[in-house]
């Protein structure tokens, strides 16, 4: 029973809590968050860990008055839970339901979405200078950092900017040596000595036992323990490091004592200009299964499953670097739900992980390829979009042979608008000599794998969606950079179905035939360069439909119809019509559902051909 819990509505109610109490309530947080994720999907070990740290944070600073940003947003369940929105958590990540990041449109304690990671201290600075010009109010700005987000290059050049300006923003660096898996960088190492050096941890315990023995000496003495404390810090590297960019640096200190936060956090208030308190706390703190797991600390709920396109790559992967010493893989710190953890458990030297920086990545990858390698990327399709610029000069201008392998495309469903991988197609499209795959079957991946590695003169893609792949026969898959009739209708129209929105195109073809219309169906497989023998017959149809679930405008189905329109003089080939999704910002919600909402489903397709035909609408 979450008695304490319940009775927080606001920050403000955290105050007139006594230590046990506080306890208490920290427990009772820990148990509700396992609870609501275990049946809601979402990030467990990551908020498990920031429990007693969001709440001193809330003690101590007064929101919305004072400005949170939460870096990396997918923390902020706590801060959440403390903000007046426990009844909340009943919808969460659910359609129509509460967000998993922060949400600007839930509550004033909201100000950024920030679930792309490595933004908040950029944020923190110019909110900083408005805050200090003309017209501001004063506020006092908190970037709490963290998760592996400072392995991001953004958040250094925030850094390098907050203490050139001295901007006032008092910045919490959470410190649990993880991203989604153990963070790469070499600031991480200094702070894993701290956490490690037995010198630091004896000397610690034995001013601790000092002071607990002799309460005569009272606050007094205390604070002499905690200026001891911070001279044998000084030996390392994170002070020098942060000092150096001109920033203050406090700690480092225990992430889950409250009271030891409390006053770090009050003291770091006083300064001005910017000030990095630094916290060491355990990821999926309180809960064993968390704890133990080696790879994440169940940082979300998410695994691989069989079947699915991720499972496709991920096997086909192994066999292609069994066979050619040259692959190597990169991830930015997603080996495990990118499906990269069978290749590393085989060839773990083979598998480079560089943190939350897909810039870097990017170009990494260019150098790699220039050196002989053949690197294959692994990566969310919604983090693709942060290198695009590097995807396009650093690789595409330099011709290099680096395929780009990107989960989570099109309609993704419980993370929202920032995760909807609905981009790809439209940039990767536009980079000069880009080859580009999208698989319709768990069989067609695996197939694609093959002929994506065939392709050697330039950069290479392939992109497949969350949700589950449907299974075909031999019969059923293509080869190459072909695309692939399906099936053989009259003239009346001819469906083209992007990847999974084959499915779908099938699905409407059946309504259709229903309704007395035989189309014909066809798969792209490669969505870039068009093949020619399915345009030539697409252009004999009286109606043409493309769908694809990334972007209509500047898609896939536009560039059909361009060249569509190119096979012939106006009016002597077919009308043909876009489907894709809407240039707008699409919430959360099951794929399917919102695929629906869009008309992006067998219904909706079929009445989009009968509406051009002039037909009725076939039934379900």
């Amino acid at each position: 029973m979450a008695q304490l819990l319940n009775r927080i509505t606001c920050p403000a109610d955290l105050r007139r809590l006594d230590e046990p109490e506080l306890s208490q309530l920290c427990a009772e947080i820990r148990e509700f968050i396992v609870e609501t994720v275990s049946r809601t999907g979402g990030h467990l070990g990551s908020n498990l860990g920031v429990v007693e740290l969001t709440v001193a944070l809330h003690r101590v600073f007064d929101s919305p008055r004072d400005i949170f940003l939460w870096d990396t947003g997918h923390q902020a369940y706590v801060h959440k839970l403390l903000t007046g929105r426990q009844s909340d958590f009943e919808g969460l990540r659910s359609a129509g339901g509460m967000s998993g990041y922060p949400s600007r449109d839930e509550s004033d304690h909201d100000w950024i979405e920030n679930s792309h990671a490595s933004t908040a201290l950029s944020y923190a600075h110019g909110l900083a200078i408005a805050q200090a010009a003309p017209g501001g109010d004063g506020r006092r700005i908190l970037a709490i950092i963290g998760d592996g987000s400072l392995t991001g290059g953004m958040a250094f050049e925030g850094l390098n900017n907050l203490g050139h300006s001295d901007a006032d923003v008092t910045i919490i660096l959470n410190d649990n040596g993880r991203s989604y898996a153990p963070t790469v960088s070499r600031l991480s190492e200094s702070l894993v000595k701290i956490r490690s050096n037995p010198v630091y941890m004896r000397r610690q315990a034995r001013l601790e036992g000092l002071a607990e023995n002799v309460p005569w000496v009272g606050d007094l003495f205390e604070r002499g323990i905690s200026a001891s404390k911070a001279a044998v810090r000084q030996m390392w590297e994170p002070p020098a490091f942060f000092e150096n960019l001109g920033i203050r640096y406090l700690g480092p200190f225990d992430g889950h004592d409250i009271g030891e936060v409390e006053l770090a956090l009050e003291s770091a208030r006083e300064f001005e200009g910017p000030v990095v308190v630094h916290v060491l706390t355990q990821k999926g703190r309180g809960h064993a299964p968390a704890e133990n797991d080696q790879i994440k600390n169940m940082h979300d709920m998410g695994e691989v499953k069989p079947g699915t396109y991720t499972a496709a790559f991920s096997d086909s992967l192994v066999q292609l670097a069994d066979e050619h010493p040259e692959l190597v893989a990169i991830t930015a710190a997603m080996p495990d739900s990118t499906g990269l953890l069978p290749l590393m458990e085989k060839h773990p030297d083979r598998v480079i992980d560089v943190g939350i920086a897909e810039q870097h990545a990017v170009t990494a990858a260019a150098g790699m390829a220039m050196g002989g390698l053949r690197p294959v990327i692994a990566l969310y399709s919604t983090f693709l979009t942060r290198a695009f610029d590097q995807v396009n000069l650093d690789v595409g201008l330099h011709g290099q042979s680096v395929m780009f392998c990107l989960d989570r495309a099109g309609i993704t469903g419980d993370d929202g608008a920032s995760h909807h991988g609905v981009l790809d197609m439209a940039l990767l499209t536009k980079v000069p000599g880009m080859t580009m795959f999208a698989p319709s079957s768990y069989q067609e991946m695996r197939q694609m794998m093959r002929d994506a590695w065939e392709v050697t003169d330039g950069p290479v893609a392939i992109r497949w969606a969350k949700t589950a792949a449907r299974h075909v026969g031999p019969d059923e898959v293509g080869s190459g950079l072909a695309a692939r009739k399906i099936r053989e209708g009259t003239r009346d129209a001819c469906l083209i179905g992007v990847g999974k929105m084959v499915d779908y195109a099938e699905g409407a073809a059946d309504l259709l035939s229903d309704a007395g219309y035989e189309v014909t169906i066809w798969d792209p497989r490669v969505v870039v360069p068009l093949d020619q023998d399915m345009l030539d017959d697409a252009a004999r149809h009286h109606l043409v439909v493309t769908i694809e679930d990334g972007v209509r405008e500047g898609g896939v189905g536009a560039a059909i119809a361009a060249r569509i329109a190119d096979l012939g003089q106006a009016g002597k080939v077919p009308p043909v019509r876009v489907m894709g999704t809407p240039l707008s910002y699409i919430p959360h919600g099951k794929p399917d559902a919102i695929l629906s909402e869009l008309g992006l489903d067998a219904v909706g397709i079929a009445a989009e051909v009968t509406g051009w035909l002039g037909a009725d609408t076939p039934a379900h």
